[in-house]
């Protein structure tokens, strides 16, 4: 370990400032994108969003890193994320054409509850009773908000349900991509397959793009993009203990933002089941920092 990162360990604000930053930017990410949906379909979203993000992307690596960092030994990994990635998009933007922007965020704050459950079939990792049981407190969490069978149940959050589940999905994968693996490699095919993915699809259901919209395909492409690499930098600057946590300040900006553009205000519910579900994703993290020490 250098001594910048360790020193960078010992001193969590940095971690804490980059992740509170990266944070605010994939809301401000998603918030393009919900303004977006009343115009397009899903995939089109995916498709104008990356044909913009991939160049950006491949031409910072390009002048930073060098073109030998776009290669990849795990192509067929990247290839499989890349598909979860297009179908946990989907989802999301179906969702989000219908929900509040803080209901939909809370519910993909479900994402490390599934991490932890998927973890067992997938990656033959032991989760102790201490962890299921956060998990199950977390899936309460989740019916709290979504409420199935009440009068206020809106199916559109089953889409951001499955949002969450696809999302832990794809970090499960990254743990099937080598070690040896850049970054920034990781981080343009990400971009490279939904791309692929949503273009036949696209092309035989053509909408032109509008050009007072480019604006915000824009931002969708440069916010996204920050937002992921600052959340990752964030995880390498200090433990996922102290970092994880303030994933969850996404709530508050989009809340904010839902009130400021739609004049959104979720019901108090939705609140009780976010709070549930944060409770549920701290104590997770705590405990498997806690095991991973021992």
């Amino acid at each position: 370990m250098t001594v910048e990162t360790a020193d960078a360990r010992n001193s969590p604000g940095p971690a804490i400032a980059t992740i509170c930053l990266g944070v605010l930017c994939l809301v401000f990410n998603d918030a393009m994108a919900k303004w977006l949906t009343a115009h397009y379909g899903p995939l089109h979203i995916v498709f104008w969003r990356n044909i913009l993000a991939v160049p950006m992307i491949a031409a910072f690596i390009i002048a930073t890193q060098g073109l030998p960092t776009i290669r990849t030994r795990h192509l067929a990994v990247h290839a499989a994320r890349g598909f979860v990635m297009v179908l946990g998009s989907y989802a999301f933007f179906r969702g989000l054409a219908t929900l509040p922007l803080a209901e939909a965020t809370s519910l993909v704050f479900a994402a490390p509850i599934f991490i932890t459950a998927l973890s067992v079939p997938l990656l033959r990792e032991h989760v102790g009773w201490r962890r299921w049981l956060a998990v199950c407190v977390g899936f309460a969490g989740v019916l709290v908000i979504v409420r199935p069978g009440a009068e206020a149940f809106q199916p559109a959050s089953l889409f951001i349900v499955g949002t969450a589940f696809c999302y832990a999905l794809f970090m499960i994968s990254a743990r099937w991509v080598g070690r040896e693996e850049n970054v920034w490699t990781m981080m343009f095919y990400v971009a490279l397959f939904p791309l692929i993915y949503a273009t036949p699809v696209v092309a035989m259901e053509w909408q032109p793009l509008a050009l007072d919209h480019l604006p915000l395909f824009l931002g969708m492409a440069v916010f996204g993009s920050i937002g992921i690499t600052l959340i990752g930098h964030a995880f390498r600057l200090a433990p996922a203990a102290i970092v994880a946590p303030f994933d969850y300040t996404a709530l508050l900006w989009a809340s904010l933002l839902g009130w400021l553009v739609w004049g959104e205000l979720p019901d108090g519910w939705t609140y009780v089941g976010a709070a549930i579900i944060i409770a549920s994703g701290v104590y997770i993290v705590l405990r498997e920092t806690r095991m991973a020490c021992k």
